[in-house]
């Protein structure tokens, strides 16, 4: 079955409790009027409460609805957290090596926020010695103190010791906090390609200065041809 209201013509009732496109009441009306009002707004007549008598429906742009209710619950998915549970397995005679890179991935899952299931599995006549995987999950706890807490203390499950830890921070901060750190990575990296730019533009103006400060130089510098002083000639004399 459909969950899209009905509109406009696929509205089956005699008469609809009618609300305007500002949200006003304008009362109990007939389908057909209601339908008229619908077409001198130039807007869809909704049925926004199918189960109310008589129905309530509401002057809109259905379309315009529509798309802002998706963007709406696109946001809110976009902002939901989901609690993750991640697992780690180790080892109770685990190289040094291997810790810290267990730790490593540990450290990363609490800082996104996630809870962390740390499993210890017992092989052969490692199990007589429950008391290694017990300090080694307490070592991992203290290592880790500030990012996350202990919510499930270290027990025996068949052949494996398993401990839970829980983040400080939760997911919804987790996730505020990666956002915010892409966004300014995001406005450096556009930064340093404006200042290139600048760079650049700096560059070609300082070029142009040159040339011009050289082109006067040389227009200075260049030999100022001598012209010949004009020749006087003699005055007639008089009563000539």
């Amino acid at each position: 079955m459909s969950t899209e209201p009905r509109i406009n013509d696929r509205i089956r009732v005699p008469e609809v409790r009618l609300v305007g496109p500002s949200g006003e009441q304008v009362g109990i009306v007939p389908l057909a009027k209601a339908l008229e009002l619908a077409q001198e707004y130039d807007l869809d007549l909704v049925e926004v409460a199918a189960t109310a008598r008589p129905p309530v429906c509401k002057l809109m742009d259905y379309g315009k609805f529509k798309y802002e209710s998706a963007m709406k619950a696109r946001e809110a998915r976009k902002n939901q957290a989901h609690t993750v549970i991640k697992e780690m397995k180790l080892r109770p005679k685990i190289d040094p090596h291997d810790y810290d890179t267990k730790k490593g991935h540990v450290v990363r899952f609490l800082k996104q926020g996630d809870k962390v299931k740390i499993t210890i599995m017992f092989r052969g006549r490692e199990q007589s010695r429950p008391e290694l995987g017990f300090r080694l999950l307490q070592r991992l706890a203290d290592d880790v103190q500030e990012l996350g807490f202990v919510e499930s203390s270290p027990k025996q499950d068949g052949r494996n010791m398993i401990m839970v830890l829980g983040p400080h921070k939760k997911k919804t901060e987790a996730m505020a906090e990666a956002r915010a750190l892409a966004d300014a990575r995001k406005a450096e990296r556009l930064g340093r390609t404006t200042g290139s730019d600048a760079a650049a533009a700096d560059d070609d103006a300082a070029a142009e200065d040159l040339a011009a400060e050289g082109a006067e130089t040389e227009a200075q510098d260049a030999p100022v041809e001598e012209q010949d002083a004009p020749v006087e000639q003699p005055a007639a004399p008089q009563g000539a």
